[in-house]
């Protein structure tokens, strides 16, 4: 089982805190000959596949590295412009790298405040009043928890579908906010939690989670 991020979202619905625990890494590297045949477009400041899908490369993968070196955006970390030099006959054959690129913050930031307002709207759409909005949602792949707690601070989980527990880890790790970022005198309400002591004991429950699944009576 696997539990794959934690982010915390403020009662405005801003990120102020976020974990990559486990980030699958589904990546495929060919070589090519020119013509390369998937189309590839420059989205979000990354060049990615728009049209076209071989051998585990999928539409929205990213160029990862070109010939062992790595992509940054729409460069290579040697200075090369990824979709010029991929046009040019005289670099073939050559292997690239394709994966699933990881959030930048800023997206990881827009996708806690779109959470946020579904969560929101989600408590609205219900038929009775003092719904708890959204707790939980599920794809094939993954699914995301929420705890909210009284004064609208919300915890989310994403993990494996297959993972138990999830609800004790919630509640585990509001206890470990309200113990090392709450009691910490330097720390302010609806900031960015930035405490050591929290990121090493959320590790370890993450550990614990993963595990058993569960939390005993003295975890």
């Amino acid at each position: 089982m696997a539990i794959f991020s934690v982010y915390v979202v403020n009662k405005a619905g801003g990120l102020i805190y976020q974990l990559d625990n486990q980030i699958p890494r589904s990546e495929t590297e060919k070589t090519f000959s020119y013509p390369l045949d998937l189309v590839l477009k420059v989205h979000d400041d990354r060049v990615q596949v728009s049209f076209g899908q071989r051998d585990g490369i999928r539409v929205g993968h990213a160029v990862l590295s070109i010939n062992g070196i790595d992509v940054n955006g729409r460069n290579t970390a040697d200075g090369k412009e990824v979709i010029e030099f991929l046009n040019n006959p005289a670099n073939y054959p050559l292997s690239i790298r394709f994966g699933r690129p990881r959030l930048s913050s800023n997206e990881k930031l827009m996708l806690a405040s779109m959470f946020h307002s579904l969560f929101a709207i989600g408590s609205q759409l219900s038929p009775e009043p003092g719904s708890s909005g959204i707790e939980m949602l599920e794809t094939d792949t993954f699914k995301l928890h929420c705890f909210q707690t009284l004064t609208g601070i919300k915890f989310m989980v994403l993990s494996d579908p297959r993972q138990a527990g999830i609800d004790s880890l919630l509640r585990k790790i509001y206890e470990l906010y309200s113990d090392y970022a709450l009691k910490n005198p330097f720390y302010s309400l609806e900031m960015p939690i930035r405490c050591e002591l929290f990121d090493q004991n959320l590790k370890s429950a993450l550990e614990v989670a993963e595990k058993a699944g569960t939390f005993g009576p003295s975890s």
